[in-house]
Formats: C-alpha cells, structure tokens, sequence
C-alpha cells in the first residue's frame, strides 16, 4: 500500500529544499531518491548551486537571489508529478564493484557474534555476506564513506550496545539489513565482519570519493594472505564494471 503522504516537498533554512520519498529506507524510496536528484540534474535550472542524496530524500540548494522559493517549489512539484520515482530507471553510469574480503578471523573479528545475532551459521553467514550485491544507498559519516543495501531479513540486526573502540580502514560492518565500508579508522556501534584494502576516500585523487551512490557492490570472499598482498594496490584488488 502506498503512502500517501510521499513524495513531501519541505523548505530547509534559506537555500534549500528537501524531497522525501519516506520515512524509513526502503528500496523504493532510495530509488525514487536517486532518480529525481539525477532528474533535477539533468534539467539543470539557473540557479540551482548543488544536489544530493540521503537514504530516502534528494536535497536541493539553491542561490535564493537568483530563483525565488516559490519558483523552485514549483519547478520541483511539477517534476514529482511527471513520473512514478519509486519505479523509475536508476541513474546512468552506475559501476559494480567486485571487492576481495576476509570475512571473519583476526582481521574481522566478530562475524561470530553477527552470524549468531542473525541465526546463521559462520559459513552460512560468509555465504550471504559475500553472495549480496549490495547498493551504495548514500555517501556519509566520513569522506566517501557509503551505506549498502538492503541485506536479506536475517541481517535485520540491531547495533551494539556498546562501542567498538576502532575499526580501521576498509573494515566491512553490518547492522539492520545494511553494510558500512569504512573509509577511515573510527569507532563503530556496527559489528566487524569483513576487512577489505580498498581505499574509498583519495583525496589526491581528481574523483577523491570512490564510490557513488547508486553503485553496486559485492564483497568477494578471499584469504587473509592473498588480501595482504593487495593492501600497496589502493584498488586493494577490486574490479569494477559499468552497469548502467
């Protein structure tokens, strides 16, 4: 049953309009979420400074001495209106990602407690884990660092009680049906089950976040010695694909 209540056009500070396509994440809504900012983008309205995404809603910032609220209010209730998002085509230019990982042992250490958290069993656990393909739903918390999914039902698990003191770089964490590659060492209420070398922030680079929202991802199982010999590689042995 569809809510009736989404699409909701709200006005942030003086610059900004938000456009949410739910309360919750959904695949329907992340979708709606990425389609319209992509659309927003390619109308490409004077005036228009910057867009993102969050899980569920596009973000619009504007200059308001050179296209009034009530234009862009406009301008955005009539894109809404022209098209079903929680349905539509992805953005163009999406890439997949294929990411050796060491699930479990010393470099991972608590896919134990996640597998028993979910009712799985460690390999049943690895199974699933590196089976997923997985989306970068958004980019956030630190530099070019994303949220995946949705996992299947049983990774519906809820956060630590407590804090991890750190996890490092390219860790892999899980928690309520997503996933959380880090781009930077930080403590984390999420449980550690996978390692990757795959750097995601690069900030030599000209493209300094790796991955956008709206790639895919799935994290290949691999051996702890064969990951070390990838950890001088910043694609820490990934390959990746365009898809869209």
């Amino acid at each position: 049953m569809t809510d009736m209540s989404f699409p909701e056009l709200r006005t942030v500070g003086l610059d900004g309009m938000l456009i949410s396509f739910g309360d919750t994440l959904s695949e329907p809504a992340n979708r709606a979420a990425l389609a319209f900012r992509a659309a927003v983008e390619r109308e490409g309205w004077d005036g228009v400074e910057e867009t993102s995404t969050s899980l569920v809603s596009a973000f619009v910032r504007f200059d308001p001495l050179h296209l009034t609220h009530e234009t862009l209010r406009a301008r955005l209730k009539e894109l809404l209106q022209s098209a079903d998002w929680m349905a539509a085509d992805l953005p163009e230019g999406r890439r997949f990602f294929r990411i050796p990982t060491v699930f479990g042992t010393d470099r991972a250490p608590q896919l134990a407690e996640a597998a028993e958290a979910a009712g799985l069993s460690e390999q049943e656990a690895i199974r699933s884990l590196s089976e997923a393909r997985v989306r970068a739903l958004t980019i956030g918390f630190a530099p070019g660092q994303p949220y995946l999914g949705e996992l299947p039902d049983d990774w519906d698990i809820p956060r630590q009680q407590a804090l991890t003191r750190s996890v490092p770089k390219g860790a892999v964490v899980v928690a309520i049906r997503q996933l959380v590659l880090f781009s930077v060492s930080t403590p984390t209420g999420w449980r550690h089950v996978g390692q990757t070398a795959f750097r995601l922030f690069r900030p030599d680079s000209d493209t300094p976040f790796v991955l956008r929202p709206g790639d895919e991802v799935q994290f290949v199982a691999t051996e702890p010695d064969k990951l070390a010999n990838m950890e001088t590689d910043p694609d820490g042995g990934a390959e990746w694909e365009v898809i869209a």
